[in-house]
């Protein structure tokens, strides 16, 4: 059998604050297969961008990561950043939800795609420039738009030109870390729609950090819902928000207008506010805001179960005996 594309094992984040190192992700385990879509939800805090950040190696000075991030197979963790460079863009791309930032500002928008070509393959330069013009019609933009500069374009062109350079070197997944904000509806929409129809044509796997799980429709295959730096439920898109599992996740549902969320039709904010990096209680870190906590909860991790085949959820509700 072989390995799966992306197979993260106990994924643990801290970074450097103070006499104590903070935990931002706490033994994540996730399995992402080729081709697969998968949306990671949570509130602020949650470690969403951690996980996005912990897989290519793009964690900022003063964080470590722990446990097994593997690639076909292939561990990424302890890799040099020169081994890791041939690994970005070429099997992994990153796409950031705020495309001025990583978009440089002082080269033109096709010099910038072009580099992501040169970098991973030996090609002519004509015909880098016609994989330029070729991936930015793939995104919906028109060929002159390669000789634009970043301050040139709209939020949402240059979120197209971000994507175009992500793809640009052929990558197996893509890792989208909240694409859309500060993007207007339409363009949210525009651009979710244009990052199915990449994964489609190009076979992408994608993983795909979110808070709009209303606009995720049709658009992945699976929901991973991160809470206080753990997994708590992960499992196919339609059966967590039919059936969820968790506490949280059903809290996540019902701060949603309908369909998806509060039938009444009006959204029910969870109440309380996520817990403190630094200061996380022994057991359940939501068992504070929980409406169904029992004692136990307090006391230690719950463990990791099976309510349904292709599922899996963290809550001592769902314990043998719970």
């Amino acid at each position: 059998m072989s390995a799966p594309l992306l197979e993260l094992c106990e994924l643990g984040v801290t970074y450097a604050a103070g006499a104590e190192p903070v935990a931002a992700l706490r033994g994540v385990s996730l399995v992402v297969e080729a081709g697969a879509a998968i949306a990671l939800l949570g509130e602020s805090g949650s470690g969403k961008s951690s996980l996005a950040r912990a897989i290519p190696g793009l964690l900022p000075p003063g964080a470590r990561a722990t446990g097994s991030v593997r690639l076909e197979g292939r561990e990424l963790l302890g890799l040099s950043e020169r081994e890791l460079r041939r690994v970005r863009g070429a099997q992994v791309a990153s796409l950031f939800q705020e495309p001025s930032l990583s978009l440089v500002p002082v080269r033109r928008a096709g010099d910038q795609i072009e580099d992501v070509i040169a970098a991973h393959e030996k090609l002519p330069r004509a015909e880098r420039r016609a994989r330029v013009s070729a991936l930015l019609a793939q995104v919906g933009l028109e060929p002159e738009h390669a000789r634009a500069w970043p301050h040139q374009l709209s939020g949402g062109q240059r979120q197209r030109v971000a994507l175009a350079r992500a793809v640009a070197a052929s990558p197996r997944l893509l890792i989208a870390d909240e694409p859309t904000a500060g993007l207007d509806p339409v363009t949210r929409r525009e651009v979710l729609d244009l990052l199915a129809a990449l994964r489609r044509r190009r076979g992408l796997a994608l993983l795909l950090v979110s808070h709009d799980l209303a606009g995720l429709e049709g658009r992945v295959d699976r929901l991973a819902v991160l809470y206080a730096g753990r997994l708590v439920e992960e499992g196919p898109r339609a059966a967590v928000e039919q059936r969820p599992a968790h506490p949280y996740t059903r809290g996540l549902l019902a701060a949603l207008p309908p369909p998806l969320g509060s039938v009444s039709g009006r959204p029910r904010p969870i109440p309380g506010q996520p817990p403190l990096a630094g200061s996380l209680p022994p057991g359940c870190a939501f068992e504070p805001r929980c409406p169904d906590r029992l004692p136990r909860c307090r006391e230690a991790l719950p463990e990791a179960c099976q309510p349904e085949p292709d599922r899996r959820v963290e809550c001592v509700l769902h314990e043998p005996g719970g």
